[in-house]
């Protein structure tokens, strides 16, 4: 997001209320500015894809507003409104030939032949699909069905996209490798984007910016890099990747360091939280910060007795590029410790029921009041 830049798109204190208590969206207000691609995350039944809905106008607002460029789209027609939606099904009409397809809205709007051939193949030659102009949707690919889909969506060159699910119908491999697609062409057209998605890796990769809702609600709005790195929540930081959260009380605090007590571990922190001794924390660390060795770490490297808990391997998964440890701790609890594997072959590999130590630096972790 640009600093400073005007919002393009205003949210503003927006709500939806089903009645009988069913509330999908509760008092949510954003500000998306021009040219992002901006992911509303979060688990199912949490309002994302209803509030997708009202932007673009299935659904009607209980109260609050929404602007375009400062124009209240609730005082606009449908048909007026200079918003598209790509669906998670395509919606692609298979009578019809991939030409036919993308040309279908703007044959709608009266758009005279020689402008409607001219856009259908930049759309095709956006998306490289030249050569399959005249096939119908069955005889292409799901990779290719998404494209098509994008295509019709941006041929009437919306001011704002939106997206639902976009990738949603295709499985892993093709999801990843077009992931990067997508973005490209979203970004060469200069759109405006607000997708919807319960994926966090399709959400982390594409947008520039996300906002994690659950229950109606935005919890944080920030870049990937600051959702992962700080969230605000215990909620955000459990469901944003792996995560270790452990429950404890501060019993030191000063402007550079705390150090809060748990069962296993005592955490020292490299930074203050300006909170009450005794108070209840919890400290979340995620597996691939903390450090696995079969031999006990020097006092240095953690801060002396803190950062640093032993336990014993009770299971692990080899996911190829990294392995992903549990270690059982003293009280029983499971600490998830991820390793890259960066060597084919290791001496000192550990597996089941090795004893192993954890350990972290006093920068790794992230200290939640909520």
């Amino acid at each position: 997001m640009t600093q400073g830049a005007p919002a393009f798109l205003q949210i503003q204190d927006v709500v939806k209320d089903f009645g009988g208590g069913a509330v999908a969206v509760n008092h949510v207000s954003l500000e998306i500015v021009k040219g992002e691609i901006f992911a509303l995350l979060g688990p199912s039944g949490c309002g994302k894809t209803t509030l997708l809905r009202m932007l673009a106008g299935f659904e009607t607002l209980t109260s609050g507003r929404i602007l375009l460029s400062g124009q209240d789209l609730a005082q606009m027609p449908p048909y007026e409104c200079p918003i598209n939606m790509m669906f998670q099904s395509y919606a692609l009409f298979p009578h019809l030939t991939v030409w036919e397809n993308i040309a279908f809205g703007l044959k709608r709007e009266g758009m005279s032949k020689d402008r409607i051939v001219e856009r259908v193949d930049a759309m095709l030659k956006l998306v490289q699909l030249g050569k399959f102009a005249q096939r119908k949707p069955h005889q292409l690919s799901g990779g290719q069905q998404q494209r098509v889909a994008l295509a019709r969506s941006l041929a009437k060159r919306p001011q704002l996209l939106l997206l639902d699910e976009p990738l949603g119908a295709l499985d892993k491999k093709l999801r990843e490798e077009t992931q990067i697609e997508l973005v490209n062409i979203i970004e060469e057209v200069g759109v405006t984007c607000v997708m919807v998605t319960h994926d966090q890796e399709e959400a982390m990769t594409m947008s520039s910016r996300i906002a994690i809702m659950s229950e109606g609600k935005v919890l944080q709005v920030g870049a990937p890099s600051e959702i992962y790195e700080t969230p605000a929540s215990r909620f955000v930081a459990d469901f944003i990747g792996n995560v270790n959260l452990m429950d404890g009380t501060l019993a030191e605090d000063e402007p550079d360091h705390c150090v809060i007590d748990c069962v296993d571990v005592r955490h020292l922190v490299g930074h203050g939280v300006t909170g009450i001794a005794g108070m209840s924390l919890s400290v979340a660390v995620r597996p691939e910060k903390i450090h696995l060795t079969r031999h006990e770490p020097a006092p240095e490297t953690t801060g002396g007795p803190c950062n640093r808990v032993r336990g014993r391997i009770k299971n692990l998964a080899y996911f190829g590029s990294f392995t992903l440890y549990h270690l059982e701790l003293p009280s029983g609890r499971l600490l998830k410790v991820s390793q890259n594997n960066t060597q084919r072959h290791r001496d000192d590999e550990l597996t089941w029921g090795d004893d192993a130590w954890a350990h972290w630096s006093r920068q790794s972790q992230v200290v939640l009041t909520q």
